[in-house]
């Protein structure tokens, strides 16, 4: 569950909290489009490292570090498929570029989670609806989406609560096969599926109180406005973007490959 906090947004006073929410979303769209430019090794690790500063400047590195902890398991899958793979369509032989291969692809989905979860640990719901809704995106969209971003991390406590309550009652969850493992689980999903169909039932009973959707001409107390910082900052991204292309096109970048470890 803790690959879920990296989608709970973090008040704290920073200038990157500061920025406007597009002006962030324009980031990590950058960033995701640079890792889908290279495949390179040395180039992901640099990437990698480059939001470093970011986080650091957010002041959410303890969460940040605890969505990249929860990924674990999914970074792992993604390296050893590439890695079998890689040994298959080698006549069975590891290799060292087969590994540098794997290990580029899972540092790939690194940079991509990681990228998109600064973005959600910065960025409020509320900033974010506002953002869609200022970008012509129709209401009920925006309202289900920031709502989705809302109710992600309470399932996620929520379901971490019934599983050490089920814990508490006798129930090894860790025990058994792999048939046996996915069993286990049942009495966990059946309560969490119970408990969210209670929560958006009471949540639409909400909105009728509230008459949602009577008015199609929606009024906001906050309006959303590009300042020159946010300017500063995409001027800089689309800069980066531009010299990754060009680097993409015209320079070469080394071929750095992890050596086999010792038989």
């Amino acid at each position: 569950m803790k690959v879920f906090e990296g989608l709970q947004f973090r008040h704290v006073s920073s200038p990157i909290h500061r920025l406007d929410p597009r002006t962030k979303f324009v980031i990590s769209c950058i960033i995701f489009a640079q890792a889908f430019l290279f495949t390179e090794f040395l180039y992901l690790i640099i990437l990698f490292l480059a939001q470093l500063p970011l986080v650091l400047l957010a002041r959410v590195q303890r969460q940040w570090t605890r969505s990249l902890r929860g990924g674990l398991m999914l970074i792992l899958l993604i390296f050893f498929t590439n890695l079998i793979v890689g040994v298959v369509s080698n006549d069975f032989q590891l290799t060292s570029e087969s590994l540098t291969y794997s290990t580029s692809m899972s540092l790939r989905f690194v940079v991509l989670m990681t990228s998109f979860s600064l973005f959600f640990l910065t960025t409020s719901p509320d900033d974010l609806g506002l953002a869609l809704e200022q970008s012509h995106i129709p209401y009920e969209f925006c309202f289900a989406f920031t709502t989705a971003v809302r109710f992600v991390p309470v399932l996620a406590r929520e379901a971490q609560t019934i599983m050490d309550a089920q814990k508490s009652r006798g129930l090894e969850l860790e025990k058994g096969g792999f048939t046996k493992r996915i069993r286990n689980y049942i009495p966990i999903l059946i309560p969490l599926i119970v408990s969210a169909i209670r929560r958006s039932l009471e949540l639409a009973e909400a909105m009728e109180t509230r008459a949602f959707g009577a008015k199609k001409q929606r009024t906001s107390l906050h309006v959303l406005k590009i300042e020159r910082r946010d300017i500063v900052t995409l001027v800089l991204c689309f800069t980066i973007l531009a010299l990754t292309i060009y680097t993409r096109i015209y320079i070469p970048i080394p071929d750095v490959s992890i050596p086999l470890p010792p038989i």
